[in-house]
């Protein structure tokens, strides 16, 4: 069979999951990878490999044997060094190997951000030991935010409200920290009216922005997700402006989710991704075209011609409460039948083969005539979609 591309997929979640019936549709061919089976991801790709993202022998195999057209980054934690590697050979990486090395540790893309081209921050400072964790919080004062440099989905991330909580958070972020670096960033809690994720797509043509994405989350890891979210003309052209900057200078095509915090005087530069966002889940029916869509697209190199609303919507996560291989989703139907009256009620299941505490199973996305409506109605699917274990 011809395909399009050949595309090799680093980690299979389900935003990999999401982006690969994108790529498919497009006639791609994909090997999904991450370092279990049965993965989101793989359950649709034409073939998977299973290993860990930070064994370099066995990621640099994996491009060697597949020789890929593109390779996809889904996961922070990839043995970046070798990415760069192949780069340097021919191979195209999404969007970048220095894309990828960058921000798979928040202080290298923090040092972009603040130091490289001057966007505005939060102050902070990096610990590699309680007493620099300290240090830090005495810098940025309390309450801070302490997280690993390299994690993911708001793991190990924990608010400091005065010094006797330091040790007890910078435990928990050793303890949840991916990859061998015990190092993390030190950072002042941001009193923020609101937060978004502006997902910016860096073309051939130019960089495009979807509608702000306003997003809650919980123990740093989204729980909900609204487009659109209402942001004043000036604030919306400030982000845009902060984002173009650091996107050009990462380099590359694709789509980055890029976070900021926004208070009542000022737009504050947060994180980045430079691949589908978990917030950006709202996409799957809120976008004419999805932020899996609009990357592929990119990728590819292919025209996107319009970037759309097709009208208020939200998502709201399922949560898993316990370790557990034996278990059932329910309740689907349950949650759809709230698809009355004109309103549109989606429920996508991950597919993940085992339960850990607080993991993503599953998510409800809803359609209202504002946004507070789908919000209100995306949350009551989401509660009517139950985890039952064996």
């Amino acid at each position: 069979m011809a395909y399009t591309a050949k595309l090799l997929l680093l980690g299979s979640g389900e935003l990999g999951k999401e982006f690969v019936i994108s790529a498919k549709r497009l006639g791609c061919q994909v090997i999904a990878c991450d370092s279990y089976a049965d993965a989101p991801a793989m359950q649709v790709a034409d073939g998977c490999e299973i290993f860990s993202m930070l064994d370099a022998d066995r990621l640099r195999a994996a491009i060697e044997t597949h020789k890929p057209d593109y390779i996809v980054p889904e996961v922070e934690a990839i043995r970046t060094e070798v990415l760069q590697e192949v780069e340097a050979q021919g191979f195209t990486v999404v969007p970048s190997a220095r894309a990828a090395y960058m921000t798979m540790n928040r202080d290298r893309i923090r040092e972009v951000a603040a130091t490289e081209l001057g966007l505005r921050t939060s102050r902070y400072r990096y610990a590699e030991s309680l007493e620099e964790v300290r240090a830090g919080a005495a810098h940025t004062g309390f309450p801070c935010v302490i997280k690993p440099v390299m994690s993911s989905s708001g793991k190990g991330q924990m608010t400091v409200a005065d010094e006797a909580g330091l040790e007890t958070a910078w435990n928990y972020a050793v303890a949840n920290m991916r990859g061998d670096r015990r190092k993390v960033i030190v950072e002042e809690f941001v009193s923020f009216d609101y937060e978004i994720t502006l997902l910016t797509v860096r073309t051939r043509q130019g960089v495009l922005f979807c509608p702000p994405i306003g997003h809650r989350q919980e123990r740093g890891d989204y729980q909900e997700s609204w487009q659109p979210t209402q942001m004043s003309d000036a604030f919306l052209a400030d982000a845009q402006a902060m984002a173009e900057k650091v996107v050009d200078n990462l380099g590359g095509y694709g789509i980055f989710g890029i976070e900021f915090f926004v208070t009542k005087d000022e737009v504050i530069f947060s994180e980045l991704s430079p691949r589908p966002h978990d917030t950006g889940m709202v996409t799957l029916m809120s976008q004419n075209l999805t932020e899996f869509d609009l990357h592929i697209r990119a990728i590819l190199g292919l025209p996107i011609t319009d970037i759309r609303l097709t009208g208020p919507t939200a998502s709201a996560v399922v949560l898993a409460d316990r370790e557990a291989e034996a278990f059932t989703i329910e309740g689907v139907a349950e949650a759809m039948a709230l698809g009355t009256s004109g309103r549109d009620v989606d429920v996508r299941v991950f597919g993940k083969p085992v339960t850990r505490p607080n993991r993503r199973m599953a998510v409800a996305l809803a359609a209202g005539e504002t946004t507070d409506e789908a919000r209100r109605i995306a949350a009551e699917a989401a509660a009517r979609v139950t985890i039952r274990y064996a």
